[in-house]
């Protein structure tokens, strides 16, 4: 297939599942502990009712970190304060049709100002709120819960606990 014929939401369709996607994921966090989640509606792609940070796709020639700041704009409309690397992993998981995926996640904490963040897609979210990360709201994104229980200490160590 010449992915370079196909519209950007073809080729939407077609990330982590015909190829490994990259995903720029963020964890918007005040300094004092606490998480901005939202929970994803019946318009999202998939996880739908489930909390989740934020993130989206990497562009074919954007950089990492200007992904990163254009997702949390066009999601949370706010710009960083702080922007720090946490780390990668590999999320296998399904569509909702049981199509199996392969995305490359990178994760950042990022320190946001909380009285800046507001929901900018408010047809893919139903709820959003701050919570502390031992009191997180439920059903978690499955990959949420997942990078909590691996890499709980390094986000810990990020959101200031």
């Amino acid at each position: 297939m010449d992915f370079k014929k196909l519209s950007s939401e073809e080729l939407r369709k077609h990330k982590g599942i015909s190829f490994t996607g990259i995903t720029t994921v963020f964890y918007c966090h005040d300094g004092k502990g606490n998480l901005f989640l939202a929970k994803r509606s019946n318009n999202a792609r998939d996880e739908h009712g489930r909390w989740d940070v934020g993130g989206g796709g990497l562009k074919h020639g954007q950089s990492v970190e200007d992904s990163l700041k254009r997702e949390l704009i066009e999601e949370y409309d706010v710009v960083p304060k702080k922007i720090d690397f946490m780390n990668y992993y590999d999320a296998f998981r399904e569509t909702p049709d049981g199509m199996p995926t392969h995305w490359v996640a990178l994760n950042f904490a990022c320190l946001v100002d909380p009285k800046e963040v507001k929901i900018n897609e408010t047809d893919m979210f139903d709820d959003f709120g701050w919570f502390k990360l031992a009191n997180l709201p439920k059903p978690l994104h499955s990959q949420l819960d997942k990078f909590v229980d691996k890499y709980g200490d390094v986000l810990r160590n990020h959101i200031n606990i």
